[in-house]
């Protein structure tokens, strides 16, 4: 496995530190992410996303959505009803767990819902008016010497 050295970048820029530090996190990460649940991620508009966890199993009283520090925490706790049950083939995987998403800077969760034992959080990326594009108006030399003029004589 290669290991990479972030520290040229962290001597290097300014303001980045969450980003390299994403990086270190996915560079470093352990092979064996954990599968459970099963999940997607899709791109429902041109600033809207939605995460689909697969939770067959769950009532929604047993499921946690949470927003903490830009990171998406889900969890699933079952109730404790499940030892009365006698299983002659289970295949349907009700255990705990707690899956993580980090989200980037100014993405908001607006909402979950949970329908035919599928999770479906919808999130959009909101940027801040002070970090939109502008457009910036070029002035001519000839107003900027008249603007230097009125000044002189004021």
């Amino acid at each position: 496995m290669r290991t990479f050295d972030l520290a040229p970048l962290y001597r290097a820029t300014v303001g980045y530190d969450r980003i390299a530090d994403l990086m270190d996190r996915v560079l470093s990460a352990d092979v064996t992410q954990p599968t459970y649940p099963p999940y997607n991620i899709e791109k429902t508009a041109e600033n809207a996303y939605r995460i689909s966890v697969a939770v067959a199993g769950f009532t929604a009283d047993e499921l946690s959505v949470e927003v903490k520090e830009n990171t998406l925490v889900v969890t699933a706790r079952k109730a404790g009803e499940e030892a009365e049950k006698t299983y002659l083939h289970r295949g349907i995987a009700t255990r705990a767990f707690e899956r993580r998403f980090a989200l980037a800077d100014h993405v908001r969760v607006t909402g979950a819902a949970n329908a035919d034992g599928m999770l479906h959080i919808d999130l959009v990326r909101e940027t801040p008016e002070a970090l939109k594009p502008r457009r910036i108006e070029i002035a001519r030399a000839s107003d900027i010497e008249a603007k230097a003029v009125e000044h002189t004589e004021a």
